[in-house]
Formats: C-alpha cells, sequence, structure tokens
C-alpha cells in the first residue's frame, strides 16, 4: 500500500492511501466500471454508517435506468450540516476529503475516480425534504438512496443559463426518464425561467412530453 499526497487548491496538504488492489483490477480502462465501483463504494460507507444522502448526477440517471456512458465524477448529494460527519466517515476509510474554494460543494477521491459531495443541485439548497423524496434503487448490487427522477430533471434544467445551456446533453435523460418525471411540478418551476421553459417547449415539439394544457 502506497501514500499519495494530495494538495488542494488552497495549498493544504493531505494523504491518501492508494490500494495496488485499485489498480490491479484494471478499472482504469474502463471508466464507467470504475465510475459504478467508486459509487457503490462510497454509497456503502454513508449507508453503514447511516447518514442520510442521495446519489445524484450521471450515476443516479444509470440507476434509473437511462442508457448513459459515465464518463466522469460521482456525485452525492448531503446536508451541508452533516458535512463533517460524512467526511470523518470517508476519511476512516482511508479516503481523502477536501475542501475547494467553491462553497457548495466537498471533494474526495476514491478508487482513483472523482468524487464530489453537494450541498447544492441547481443553485438550491440540498433539503431534508429532498433527501426524503429519494427512490432505493440498486447500482449493480448495491441498494442505495437515488435522487428522485423528478429532482434529478430539474437539477439539469435549473443549471441552464444563458452562459452554459446544453440541451443537447439533457434531452437523453429527459428522454429516459419522462415517465418517471412529475412534468407538472418541472414547468411550475420552470414557469419564471426562460431556459428550462425554452427546453420544455423543445420537450412539447419533440413529443417527448405531451404540450401543455391551455391555462
Amino acid at each position: 500500500m502506497s501514500e499519495t499526497t494530495v494538495r488542494d487548491e488552497r495549498g493544504a496538504a493531505f494523504s491518501t492511501l492508494v490500494t495496488s488492489q485499485d489498480t490491479a483490477t484494471g478499472l482504469r480502462d474502463d471508466p464507467h466500471q470504475a465510475i459504478l465501483e467508486s459509487a457503490k463504494k462510497v454509497g456503502s460507507l454513508l449507508k453503514r454508517e447511516g447518514h442520510s444522502f442521495a446519489l445524484a448526477g450521471s450515476v443516479a440517471v444509470h440507476a434509473h435506468g437511462g442508457s448513459v456512458r459515465l464518463q466522469h465524477d460521482v456525485d452525492f448529494c448531503v446536508l451541508r450540516e452533516d458535512a463533517e460527519a460524512v467526511a470523518a466517515t470517508l476519511t476512516e476509510a482511508g479516503l481523502t476529503v477536501v475542501e475547494p474554494p467553491e462553497d457548495w460543494l466537498w471533494k474526495s477521491r476514491c478508487m482513483g475516480q472523482d468524487v464530489d459531495l453537494l450541498f447544492e443541485l441547481g443553485h438550491e439548497p440540498v433539503t431534508a425534504e429532498m433527501l426524503g423524496r429519494t427512490t432505493q434503487l440498486p447500482l449493480d448490487s448495491v441498494q442505495m438512496p437515488v435522487l428522485a427522477a423528478t429532482d434529478l430533471l430539474w437539477s439539469l434544467l435549473a443549471s441552464f443559463s444563458e452562459h452554459h445551456c446544453d440541451f443537447g446533453a439533457v434531452l437523453p435523460i429527459a428522454r429516459a426518464l419522462r415517465e418517471k418525471v412529475d412534468w407538472t411540478r418541472v414547468r411550475e418551476n420552470a414557469s419564471d425561467r426562460p431556459m428550462p421553459d425554452a427546453f420544455l417547449y423543445l420537450l412539447e415539439k419533440l413529443q417527448v412530453i405531451p404540450v401543455r394544457k391551455a391555462s
């Protein structure tokens, strides 16, 4: 077992243990499976210690049945007030947790993969109510709380702005989750936001969702 020193963007030094098993499994040649294994490991740790959390991001889409090819990081939603306890659990398991300059997440590494601990989603705080709406779903062989499809889809739409508006990336996710999403609630949330509202109009024109009824 070798020790690797990791520094966050503030220059603080941290140490993490990287086992030879992580590199020997060949997961580095398969980013999709490596991300799944990382999500399963972290989710299992948080479950074991009884933390409130939700799997989010692309891995949550995968858990909901979306056929996405995982290529980036693992996202977990946690309450800001639980951050210290969650970080302690991961640290005791040999993982590293760092505080980047951004104040809406902490970051970790597991099996060579980035793991984000999110306190905000779609520019809104993660709440106990949000975590209470999670769905228990299997990620391969590990059951864990996964962000509800409506919250997951809305978090993607809420991130749209004039500077970031990638409809193409979210369209296949909307198609995959459409039977699980409360579109009435999504439309209510989007009513005063031009970019999400434009995306919903696109979904209507593509017949992904029904045309909204005139009020």
